[in-house]
């Protein structure tokens, strides 16, 4: 049976119970996980690149979808950073393909020793990386995260359950045929990546259960409603993905020409990405200089500015900002502007109103640029650079399942290391416990 049959198949239960539905789709995928587990790497490698090909075929069904899906999307008015996220062509469904195929050259993170050590009795122990199973991930419009989460648990040994969003559902079924496809041509099974095949929000409620210990861990990537409901229900582990209200902070040792080219690209290279720089601070020991040139610079590029007093004197066309704009993430040709007496207060109000995600400072200055990078307390701090290089491509990690912004296990990125987990052995030589 291929990847594309078993879906088919699957689908035309959308009316049955959403309960049944799932409770079978976990133990299929729980099975296909042992074998993915005790499988060589040579032969995921071979699944991945498999993958990479089956989405390159199938880039016409691919996008056929995802245009069903964008004007479904037009007509329901979603916001245009919300169809961005969504809309594929041919160049992104490329990128999707080269990213599996990436994943594929990786080391294996499977068998790696971590930590060794001999006791005095003779006994000697390893700390040994191994999968942590069944991974579930609940992700919104970006379709693209059915590759990415897909490749990147079977790199791991893991098996996947991914629930895609309804409005990405047609693009995210086409993907996750063509991921089936792969792990058929290598050999495994291809129900080691399920796509959930309902719209009902009522799966995410039986995923959120456990799905009687089938599931191991739970990965959010979406709003704040969704992570905040995964966080309440959930009754497995959760890699929390918070939203990304990202700050970049330029510090009175700023290069201006650097600070301009930094922002624009953090702000507007994508807006729709958790990654979108969505404050701006400034020292206002450079704000004579800085303030007018940056806020002009992000105005003239088609981006509104809200900011404070010094924002709106430095420019006419500046609107007031709120208390709220400082903590939102308009995922929009939008940011909040605010000037700040020095680095201690910028870190301050990063640690009063941002999410942990990704923050940058300009500086020249090495001393402010290592306070800055050792006292703000995100996933991701940033010297010189954009903050849309927070993505687990721009790591080396080939591919991330999110940005975790929570502390326990996986933070940043999580790539292949982070979807592993661990286990000891130990060897001995005929010793036994006094």
């Amino acid at each position: 049976m291929t990847g594309d049959s078993a879906l088919r198949i699957i689908a035309t239960n959308e009316a049955a119970d959403v309960g049944r539905v799932m409770q079978d789709l976990g133990r299929r995928t729980r099975a296909a996980a042992r074998k993915v587990a005790l499988s060589p790497a040579g032969q995921r490698n071979a699944a991945l690149l498999a993958m990479a090909d089956a989405l390159r075929a199938r880039t016409s069904r691919i996008l056929a979808a995802n245009a069903q899906d964008l004007a479904d999307g037009k007509a329901a008015s979603l916001s245009a950073s919300f169809m961005d996220r969504l809309a594929l062509d041919e160049t992104r469904v490329a990128a999707i393909a080269d990213a599996v195929a990436e994943v594929a050259t990786l080391p294996d993170p499977l068998g790696r020793v971590l930590a060794e050590w001999t006791r005095p009795n003779g006994l000697r122990f390893e700390r040994v990386a191994t999968p942590l199973g069944v991974i579930a991930v609940i992700f919104e419009s970006r379709p693209n995260v059915t590759a990415d989460a897909g490749a990147l648990c079977l790199k791991s040994g893991n098996a996947a359950i991914l629930r895609a969003g309804s409005d990405s559902f047609r693009s995210s079924t086409e993907i996750a045929a063509a991921m089936r496809e792969g792990l058929e041509a290598a050999g495994l099974p291809a129900d080691a990546i399920q796509l959930v095949p309902t719209r009902d929000r009522a799966a995410v409620g039986e995923i959120l259960s456990g799905l009687n210990g089938t599931i191991d861990v739970v990965v959010p990537r979406g709003g704040k409603s969704l992570v905040a409901r995964v966080q309440s229900e959930a009754r497995v582990p959760v890699f929390a993905h918070l939203d990304g209200n990202c700050h970049v902070y330029v510090d009175a040792k700023a290069d201006l020409a650097m600070a301009r080219e930094i922002l624009l690209n953090a702000k507007l290279r994508r807006t729709g990405v958790c990654g979108a720089a969505e404050t701006l601070l400034v020292d206002e020991a450079c704000a004579a200089t800085h303030l007018a040139p940056l806020v002009g610079a992000l105005l003239e590029a088609g981006c509104a500015v809200r900011g404070d007093e010094a924002a709106k004197t430095a420019d006419a066309r500046v609107t007031a900002a709120t208390e709220e704009d400082w903590a939102t993430e308009y995922l929009d040709r939008i940011i909040a502007v605010k000037t700040v007496h020095g680095l201690d207060a910028a870190i301050d109000h990063i640690e009063r109103y941002g999410s942990h995600h990704t923050d940058a400072i300009v500086t020249d200055d090495a001393a402010a640029a290592a306070r800055f990078l050792a006292e703000v307390d995100s996933a991701i701090v940033i010297h010189n650079a954009s903050t849309q290089f927070a993505d687990g491509g721009e790591f080396g990690f080939g591919a991330e399942i999110g940005i975790a912004t929570g502390r326990m296990h996986a933070r940043g990125p999580v790539g292949v290391e982070q979807l592993c987990s661990f286990k000891y052995r130990v060897h001995g030589a005929g010793q036994i416990r006094p």
